[in-house]
């Protein structure tokens, strides 16, 4: 059901209505209508936009400090095993009880930090704080 409306629009702008319903099948009601809809329905995402753009900055923000200790992380860990293996003498090949010791102690080391990742509890996190006796 289509609803009769007055309006009073200005001069430019019925000029360029008259303009733009002068052409092949050109009906102002229809132009003004179909405008008039595309301007609500961009008034409404753009509300949803401004409610979105605060979480996304958030999200944002949070990935870039992500992003900057997983450099920290990196970086740290370069330096540590660059500076073990400037350090460290390499074993004999002959040597097969140290090799083998060296064997068993990097097994080990993979299956700490799989117990750890899975158990969720992480090494360098800063511990708990004590709660207080009652």
């Amino acid at each position: 059901m289509k609803v009769r409306q007055n309006l009073y629009l200005d001069r430019k702008v019925t000029d360029a209505l008259e303009a733009l319903a002068a052409g092949p099948g050109g009906n102002k009601s229809r132009i003004v209508n179909d405008a008039l809809a595309g301007w609500l329905a961009r008034r409404a995402s753009s509300q949803l936009d401004d409610m979105l753009k605060l979480r996304l900055d958030r999200m944002s923000r949070d990935q870039a400090r992500i992003a900057r200790d997983l450099d920290i992380l990196l970086e740290s860990f370069a330096l540590f095993v660059r500076y073990q293996l400037l350090v460290t003498a390499p074993l004999p090949e002959a040597d097969t009880a140290a090799l083998a010791v060296g064997r068993d102690r990097f097994e080990k080391f993979i299956g700490q930090v799989g117990r750890q990742l899975a158990s969720g509890k992480r090494t360098l996190r800063e511990p708990e704080p004590a709660k207080a006796a009652s």
